[in-house]
């Protein structure tokens, strides 16, 4: 959500930073119901401090025997009554106009964000890894033998419909594996505090995090109003909704691994085969509490965190800022890291890093305080994937796989898997 104060005295600087996400300008309606809701407000405490005059008026007019006057005075009380309830009313009517209004723009991005209308826009910063040479066909991830006994997209089917897998075997004890290491990862050598959280929130968790009210259909509900969590970003970021934090809490950097659930809404027909693309999958998350100037630092180390595991398990990858057309409606600024896919012959995401600045704060009320008797202030936010779980096996099964139809384990998966390195053709950890 965005700061009313700064609106009105940047407008032609608002507009300018949504002009660059395609959008048009908005201030003049913006500042139009704010003014509306203000004078509304100061109209009533004016007619509140005139009904409070006449009030006191009345019994004196009494007391004197001045019946004219005693009818005027009471009659002037209840005519203040309505004109305040009226005028509180109308505030009121305004205000909401103006939340709803705020709640459904999107952040505005840094100055250092590439402009452009898509992906195409985005600008590569990092490559790490070179794409194998393959001296046969490399396959997609469901074609490899050794894995089609451990993903069964048939009886997913049968259990739940399309974008479900049930796994299976070596590639279930390889998925867990990811995560496990992972997390350890994450927690001894990149510092992050372990957390376990639920995935059914309320209304106010998705909308602190921006998912809702405007990305209500790409969530699922369930009948007594949860939400199925599509990141555990909601949980996590939401553990500081309604606080005021002590300065020496910050930064705040925090993991957990969970299930995710998307409708992907408005994504038929894109990666329909395979596990790439589902309603139900699992992730690992990063989730930094920080000081606002700190925020724009604490990105590149989030980043820094999620390239270190897929450096780990010596998988490919590139890491790019996203464009302004390509961004998240939450970020200031995102960097996606794509992990290469030997099967598709590309990079294809596998984790997204964002800054929301004070954004989801405004939203969640999330506070601190640098000392005894300061103001407090908006913490920032950020989150990343580290990493999305589901696509890191993908990418282990298609770059490991060999001639012979197996797949080499990255070595440093083995203390995970009781030293295992290979998934034989049969589908069988070695």
């Amino acid at each position: 959500m965005h700061d009313i104060r700064l609106i009105r005295e940047t407008p032609h600087a608002f507009d300018a930073g949504l002009a660059r996400l395609g959008l048009a300008p908005v201030t003049d309606e913006i500042l139009a119901l704010d003014e509306r809701r203000r004078e509304r407000i100061s109209a009533a405490e004016q007619a509140l401090a005139e009904r409070n005059a006449a009030s006191r008026e009345v019994g004196a007019a009494k007391a004197r025997g001045e019946d004219a006057e005693f009818e005027r005075l009471r009659a002037l009380v209840a005519e203040k009554k309505d004109e305040i309830a009226r005028l509180e009313a109308e505030a009121a009517h305004a205000d909401a106009a103006l939340r709803d209004l705020l709640m459904g723009l999107p952040n505005l991005p840094y100055d250092d964000v590439p402009d452009g209308p898509d992906e195409t826009a985005n600008v590569e910063i990092h490559r790490w890894g070179a794409p194998r040479d393959f001296t046969f066909k490399p396959l997609e991830h469901f074609e490899i033998p050794a894995a089609i006994p451990g993903l069964d997209f048939e009886a997913a089917g049968r259990l739940s419909g399309s974008r479900f897998v049930v796994m299976r075997g070596a590639v279930a004890r390889l998925h867990r594996a990811l995560a496990q290491f992972m997390l350890d990862t994450h927690i001894e050598r990149h510092g992050l505090t372990e957390h376990w959280t639920p995935v059914l929130v309320r209304d106010e968790a998705m909308l602190g995090t921006n998912q809702l009210p405007k990305f209500a259909e790409d969530s699922y509900r369930t009948e007594n109003g949860w939400w199925l969590i599509p990141t555990s970003e909601v949980t996590l970021t939401n553990l500081v909704a309604g606080q005021i934090l002590d300065d020496d809490r910050l930064p705040m950097r925090m993991t957990a691994h969970s299930q995710c659930f998307r409708s992907e809404a408005g994504s038929a027909g894109k990666d329909t085969a395979g596990m790439l693309r589902q309603h139900q999958f699992e992730k690992v998350e990063m989730v930094s509490i920080t000081r606002p100037e700190d925020s724009r630092a604490e990105l590149d180390r989030m980043t820094g965190c999620a390239q270190h595991i897929l450096e780990a398990l010596a998988l490919p990858y590139r890491t790019v800022v996203l464009a302004t057309g390509d961004m998240g409606f939450g970020a200031r600024r995102t960097h996606d890291i794509e992990v290469w896919l030997p099967g598709q012959d590309k990079y294809r995401e596998i984790s997204s890093c964002s800054v929301c600045g004070d954004f989801q704060a405004r939203r969640m009320n999330a506070r601190f305080r640098r000392g005894e008797g300061a103001k407090p202030e908006f913490v920032h936010t950020l989150n990343g994937s580290g990493l999305a779980i589901g696509r890191c096996l993908i990418a282990v099964l298609e770059n490991g796989q060999q001639e012979d139809g197996s797949v080499a384990i990255p070595e440093a998966l083995a203390p995970y898997l009781r030293g295992a390195g290979m998934i034989g053709p049969e589908g069988a950890l070695a």
